[in-house]
């Protein structure tokens, strides 16, 4: 498959970008096995189902890699509980290495702190000629939104999951010194910090909570992409080891 360069606007990491820029973002030419499905389309088409179900959008930003192929996005959803956001990061891609995914996500209201709840969930199978982005993107929402109930409930068990120093200093050493994620291990520090020196009086309670949002902080020290691809991979780290 030939590629088409992305605009030079766009040619960067290092930050997110708007829909209208996403926009901009061209969409190469397709096979007979396979037809790439224009990154604004998949947002568009989530935003509409999002609207037939009465759920209404308070925020949203994307993120492109520098080929303009693959594509990362997080929207942010008018529907909250204690004290957080319910959130939809939505991916894709142009060159088959991403599949169409979503995966329910939240955002806290105290500090901004993004996370996903588990792993992508695959909506379609491929980009196929006869594939149907609307009956796809359909499909993934409602399957999110089961999630919400359980997101909530996890949330608030680590919310009453208490830890000792000892527990949490060793959490964060398994993460960045055993190699048991592929988190950036310049972020150890950071995390240490923002865990036993909280910023916000909601995350000084010694939580497996507190301990979440301590690497939710440092990652929003990384660029769009990478910090999408950090926190996606958070809360199954901690379900193993806590």
């Amino acid at each position: 498959m030939s590629t088409v360069a992305a605009p030079a606007i766009l040619l960067s990491q290092n930050r997110t970008i708007t829909r209208e820029e996403l926009a901009l973002v061209p969409t190469p030419p397709g096979t007979s096995t396979h037809r790439p499905v224009p990154h604004i389309e998949v947002v568009n088409a989530l935003i509409q189902t999002l609207g037939f179900r009465n759920i209404g959008v308070h925020r949203e930003e994307y993120a492109v890699d520098k080929t303009g192929m693959r594509f990362y996005g997080v929207l942010d959803l008018a529907s909250t509980f204690a004290g957080c956001r319910f959130s939809l990061a939505i991916r894709n891609s142009h060159d088959k290495t991403l599949r169409l995914s979503m995966v329910v996500g939240y955002r806290v209201f105290c500090c901004e702190n993004g996370a996903f709840s588990g792993d992508y969930e695959p909506v379609a199978a491929k980009h196929s000629k006869n594939f149907n982005l609307i009956d796809s993107v359909e499909m993934g929402v409602a399957q999110m939104h089961r999630n919400f109930e359980p997101m909530v409930k996890s949330v608030d068990l680590w919310r009453a999951s208490q830890l000792t120093d000892v527990s949490a200093k060793m959490v964060i050493y398994e993460a960045f010194i055993e190699g048991a994620t592929e988190f950036p291990k310049h972020l150890a520090r950071e995390v240490h910090q923002h865990y036993f020196q909280p910023q916000y009086p909601e995350f000084e309670p010694r939580t497996v909570w507190s301990l979440s949002n301590a690497f939710t902080s440092a990652f929003k020290t990384l660029d769009p992409i990478p910090q999408y691809q950090a926190t996606a991979g958070l809360a199954k780290f901690l379900k193993g080891v806590v």
